[in-house]
């Protein structure tokens, strides 16, 4: 029995399973890339039912020009806020801060001295009794004056500006760190950068040439030879303000300061050593806008009348009380030479006389009230 064989016509020419069979069914490369299919989310059949399927190419064009027109808002959106920054920049309302430098201070500081023998007595007696009884205590005797907008500067600035001073005045006449020599860096901290240099100076190296004066800053006495005898001290003054230009405010302020001292020496004290120290000081300062945001200030020129001191003290580094019971003596400021070279050097010195206190009359109907008396 013989295998099966060919057929007698010989193998058929396209034979079943052949090649040519399934050639129409041979899907080439960009048909089914054309094909592909992606199934719709689940509430995309929802609403189409009957497709349960869609294209990924049709959706990749749509995706494709929806990103597109996302690419070109956002290029328009980011056109339009650099032209609007641009018209901003232009059109900005607020003038730009001038650069500018702050002067060196100028500073006068003229002793004042009794013509006779200091008066001593309690600390509440020397006050009650004398010129200062009807002024204020400590930082509560620098009052602000009423405040309005100025052309170029509103009230807000105004008020800063001026409270500005009254710190700086607070920290240089009334803090007792500071008027007693064992700090400077409250009265420091407030003053311009440019004049930091010429304030350290001042302190650690005080010399009489109107620039280098530390008593032209601050209110200052050695430690090794007064203190403190009442920690109350007694101000009166004024403030009042100026623009200057279009970016610079000018505030002088105006006070007396009344000062309860007594000597600084060891052990107990008797009840009726202190004596008064009075101190004025009229200071202007320049305050611009750089000053304002920063809480600063330039102290432009300050002169000061101090006393009881005798006339040959040197004051320039620290003042120099005359105690209770003590006379000025009899040397009188140095020579002032004309035709000497450098900077020029004055000596002033001045008499110092208290007026006496005001007093209110009895109630009567004829009487009348005078303001209280101002040493």
């Amino acid at each position: 029995m013989t295998g099966r064989g060919e057929p007698p016509e010989g193998p058929p020419e396209n034979p079943p399973g052949g090649e040519d069979e399934y050639r129409s069914l041979v899907f080439d490369e960009s048909f089914v890339r054309a094909a592909r299919l992606q199934e719709f989310s689940a509430q995309e059949r929802m609403g189409e039912p009957a497709r349960a399927v869609r294209s990924v190419g049709a959706l990749t064009v749509r995706n494709t020009r929806r990103r597109s027109r996302a690419a070109v808002v956002l290029v328009v959106l980011i056109t339009l806020a650099f032209a609007t920054a641009v018209y901003i920049g232009f059109r900005n309302p607020y003038p730009k801060p001038v650069a500018r430098h702050a002067e060196p201070l100028r500073t006068t500081v003229v002793p004042l001295a009794p013509t006779d023998e200091v008066p001593g007595g309690t600390p509440e007696t020397l006050v009650s009794d004398g010129p200062a009884a009807e002024f204020r205590t400590g930082a509560s005797g620098i009052n602000l004056p009423p405040v309005r907008r100025t052309e170029n500067f509103s009230n807000s600035q105004v008020t800063a500006a001026l409270t500005t001073v009254k710190d700086y005045l607070v920290a240089s006449s009334i803090d007792p760190d500071v008027i007693t020599g064992r700090m400077v860096r409250p009265v420091g901290r407030l003053l311009d950068p440019d004049q930091t240099a010429q304030f350290d100076r001042s302190v650690s190296a005080p010399a009489d040439d109107g620039r280098h004066s530390a008593t032209g800053w601050l209110v200052r006495f050695d430690p090794a030879d007064v203190e403190l005898a009442d920690t109350d001290i007694r101000v009166q003054g004024t403030l009042s303000y100026a623009e200057t230009g279009s970016d610079t405010l000018e505030v002088v302020s105006d006070h007396t300061f009344t000062y309860t001292l007594r000597p600084a020496v060891p052990g107990p004290h008797r009840a009726d050593d202190a004596s008064l120290f009075t101190v004025r000081r009229e200071l202007h300062f320049v305050v611009d806008r750089e000053d304002l945001r920063l809480h600063r200030l330039e102290v432009r020129s300050a002169y000061v009348q101090a006393g009881p001191q005798s006339c040959s003290a040197d004051a320039t580094g620290a003042l120099r009380p005359l105690l209770a019971g003590e006379r000025a003596d009899d040397g009188g400021p140095e020579g002032t030479d004309p035709y000497a070279t450098g900077l020029p050097k004055a000596e002033l010195c001045g008499t110092l006389s208290v007026s006496s206190p005001a007093r209110t009359p009895p109630p009567g109907p004829d009487a009348a009230t005078s303001p209280p008396g101002r040493p």
